[in-house]
């Protein structure tokens, strides 16, 4: 969700703004997403990279609240291109063994999430090294995130970036967002899953290098 949302809402306000209320909807999204596959928790993993994200995620916000917009926006257009270029590259790194990788990959979320509201990536690569099943690779990985997002958006509320603009923003947003979510379920199965995530990337890819080149 972070990622198409960055992929727009930077053309139609603040990139400040619009990463404070993608925050705020992931934080509802995860936690809907997590309790069905609760059961499935590892807690350790999630907890070695949990201790990354606190050590992380302060430096990703004192970007976001420092940086100038332009900066703010390249940044975002360049994490896009990024993930756009992993996912075609089909990047499978080999198996990481040791809490060292965990807490990286915590640490790295926590600045993207803070910075750029896109703490997936660096996660979502470790998580793929370590064999989990596919309920307990969605349980840890929800888990992280529903934390990760509640930890990043109190760093934004100490830096006062919490406004009354953002919240305006994120309860007249709320009902085309649950709009947009049960049309998505209806027509999860009568869409091509392929051809509908090639072209997410692709628009992810354009839009990503429009940011970054026009900043």
């Amino acid at each position: 969700m972070g990622l198409v949302a960055m992929a727009f809402l930077p053309f139609l306000m603040s990139p400040v703004t619009a990463i404070v209320v993608i925050t705020m909807y992931t934080i509802v999204l995860v936690f809907v997403i997590l309790v069905p596959v609760w059961r499935h928790l590892q807690p350790l993993p999630v907890l070695e990279m949990l201790a990354g994200t606190l050590v992380g995620t302060p430096l990703g916000v004192w970007a976001l609240s420092t940086f100038p917009v332009s900066t703010l926006k390249r940044l975002i257009g360049a994490t896009l291109v990024v993930v756009v270029l992993l996912e075609w590259a089909q990047v499978k790194p080999r198996p990481l063994v040791g809490r060292a990788w965990a807490v990286g990959a915590g640490i790295l979320a926590g600045v993207a999430g803070g910075a750029v509201a896109t703490p997936g990536p660096p996660v979502i690569l470790y998580s793929t090294t370590q064999g989990w099943g596919p309920r307990t690779f969605k349980a840890n990985l929800q888990a992280f995130f529903f934390v990760n997002e509640a930890v990043v958006l109190v760093g934004y509320w100490w830096a006062g970036l919490v406004n009354a603009e953002a919240w305006r923003l994120a309860v007249s947003f709320a009902l085309p967002a649950a709009g947009g979510t049960v049309l998505g379920m209806l027509c999860f199965r009568h869409v091509d899953q392929h051809r509908f995530r090639r072209l997410v990337f692709w628009l992810l890819l354009v839009s990503g290098a429009v940011l970054l080149g026009r900043g």
